[in-house]
Order: structure tokens, then C-alpha cells, then sequence
């Protein structure tokens, strides 16, 4: 088994006033060559936009993004004819394919809303653009993982995503264990902690600590307090 380590405060963290962002990989104005990806995981971004502020229009192409609200609700709107609003306790992905514009906003006035920006490498390029959201409020993730993204189009529960990769949120109790088995020994794990603090591989991890694991088959997660997670799993290129 292979590991890296990332802290919450060695991300970077940029302040525009109306944006707040901590990068865990490189992104913008924040540069690590340390930190370029996790395997196919390129992007994770965890913003904070001010009431009534966002991101005008602009463009992506060839990148699978995916949206994450914790906090408050991002209205959004694209060139494929979108306009929705995701809330917390729903998950959005946007295949940038062969090219797209979107803005995001604050659905609020005044209150902040805070988000996960997560984007994923595709495992084809100029594939044709797709928008799909879901709520995964119905999905049981006490104790154990749910799955909000798959690569799965039979998996009605996740939304699909154009890479062999799954997205999985847990909230653990104090004290329980719980494991996760990955699809492929091609792929990594990615564990985010929310929030909390988890036990992992002799490794201590706090509220927006992160571990990378690749070349193992199972990993066990102990709950050292009450415990939220997001666990990504990517190919390793």
C-alpha cells in the first residue's frame, strides 16, 4: 500500500471577498508541483460564495465536473439550456465534453452558500456535454458509504460520470468502523474528511485533513469522533 498525506492547512487558500477558496490540488492562482492530481482527480475546491455573488459565464471543456453543496443552495445555468438550482443534500455533475458555458451563483441574498468543486479527468475526450443532478437524502449513509457518483448508468441512486470513479459520503458514530473495497486495483481512494476526526492506516485525520491510498485492496475507517467523509475513488494514471 502506497499513501500520501494532506493536511487542511497546507491546501491553498485564496479571498476574493466575495469568494473564499482552499485548494487541495493546484488550481488558478495557486500552484503546488506537488500537487497537480490524485490519479485522475484533478480538482477539489472547497469555496464559499457571499450572498448574491458567483461566477459569471466562462467555459470548460473535457472535464468531468461535479458540485457539492454543504451549506445553502448554487443556482446554476449552462449553454445546454440548464437552469437549476442544487441544494444541500443534492449532487450535480456537468460532462464539459466537447465544451460548455456555465455561470454559478449564490441562490442566496444573504447568506453564504459553501460548496465542493470536485473535477475528474474523463476517460474519453470530446465526448457530447450532459447535465444531470440528484438528492441523495433517501440514501442510508449511517455507518456506511453511499455512492452519489458511478460510472454506473444502471445505478439510479448516483449520477453518471465518463470515468471509472465513485464518489462516496458516510457519516460514522464514535467508536464504529466501517470498510470500503475498491472496484479495481487500477484505482486509488481519495478520503476527504467534512468533518470530524477518523483513524486511517496508523494515520490521524481532522476535519478537512485528506489521505490518498493506492495499491491496496480494502481500507478500514475508526470513527475518533463523530465523523463526516467523502471517499473518491479514481484511476491512477
Amino acid at each position: 500500500m502506497q499513501k500520501m498525506i494532506f493536511r487542511e492547512n497546507d491546501r491553498g487558500h485564496v479571498d476574493f471577498g466575495w469568494l473564499k477558496s482552499a485548494h487541495s490540488f493546484s488550481f488558478g492562482q495557486y500552484f503546488d508541483p506537488d500537487k497537480m492530481s490524485f490519479g485522475a482527480l484533478r480538482v477539489l475546491n472547497d469555496d464559499q460564495v457571499e450572498g448574491g455573488q458567483g461566477f459569471d459565464r466562462h467555459d470548460h471543456n473535457n472535464m468531468e465536473i461535479v458540485s457539492i453543496p454543504l451549506e445553502g443552495a448554487l443556482a446554476h445555468q449552462d449553454s445546454m439550456g440548464n437552469g437549476r438550482t442544487i441544494e444541500t443534500g443534492d449532487v450535480q455533475i456537468m460532462s464539459a465534453g466537447k465544451g460548455v458555458q456555465h455561470a454559478e451563483f449564490n441562490a442566496d441574498q444573504k447568506d453564504p452558500v459553501k460548496f465542493l468543486q470536485i473535477w475528474v479527468i474523463p476517460n474519453e475526450r470530446d465526448l457530447e456535454s450532459r447535465y444531470d443532478q440528484k438528492s441523495y437524502l433517501q440514501l442510508d449513509k449511517h455507518n456506511r458509504f453511499a455512492t452519489i457518483v458511478s460510472p454506473d448508468n444502471a445505478d439510479l441512486n448516483a449520477v453518471h460520470i465518463h470515468q471509472d470513479a465513485y464518489f462516496n459520503l458516510a457519516d460514522i458514530d464514535l467508536g464504529r468502523k466501517i470498510e470500503y473495497t475498491v472496484h479495481s486495483e487500477k484505482n486509488g481512494l481519495y478520503l476527504f474528511v467534512l468533518e470530524g476526526k477518523v483513524l486511517v492506516e496508523n494515520e490521524t485525520l481532522s476535519r478537512r485533513d485528506a489521505i490518498g491510498l493506492y495499491q491496496t485492496e480494502k481500507i478500514e475507517i475508526e470513527a475518533c469522533f463523530d465523523a463526516k467523509l467523502l471517499l473518491i475513488e479514481v484511476p491512477m494514471y
